[in-house]
């Protein structure tokens, strides 16, 4: 058999096997959000991230479960354009996005995410509208253009852990 008739047939590659990873290592979570580091292929230093606090990933008050997911740059009416996460299970509209609280809103904590993950420079405390002091990822629009800059509009795959 030829080199060229063996490789037609090999199983083809998934797409997220050949885009570069980006990995996103949880830290800590409780009532004030789930909070981790973003390592970007290439980067000198990671980005500060926040998500909700895990809530059996519900819709719109959860963070995701971890695994593998495929990002897409694409066009939010809110955010203008981001990173859009892609099939995570049993939700949609998972996106990476500027904002700083991510806590859990049904104990009284504010959050600027419905589910999504939030990026920052660093972790900090931020003053909530009842100025309470809450965890908070803080420089954040900046992150978005570093992670926007680092991954150039390409797709990449997210590890989630």
């Amino acid at each position: 058999m030829t080199r060229d008739a063996v490789h037609a047939l090999r199983k083809p590659e998934s797409h997220a096997q050949s885009l570069p990873v980006a990995r996103l290592r949880r830290l800590q979570t409780g009532v004030q959000g789930t909070f981790g580091l973003l390592v970007l292929p290439g980067a000198e230093r990671p980005l500060t991230t926040a998500e909700p606090p895990w809530r059996r990933n519900r819709r719109g008050v959860s963070c995701i479960p971890p695994g593998t997911y495929t990002c897409t740059w694409s066009r939010s009416p809110r955010f203008g354009f981001v990173y859009h996460v892609h099939d995570v299970p049993g939700r949609s509209s998972i996106l990476i996005h500027p904002g700083n609280l991510a806590g859990d809103a049904e104990v009284g904590l504010d959050t600027h995410t419905q589910g999504c993950i939030l990026v920052g420079e660093r972790f900090g405390l931020f003053a909530n509208s009842r100025g309470l002091m809450q965890r908070a990822v803080v420089v954040s629009r900046p992150a978005a253009r570093t992670l926007h800059n680092a991954m150039r509009e390409r797709p990449f795959a997210l590890e989630v852990s």
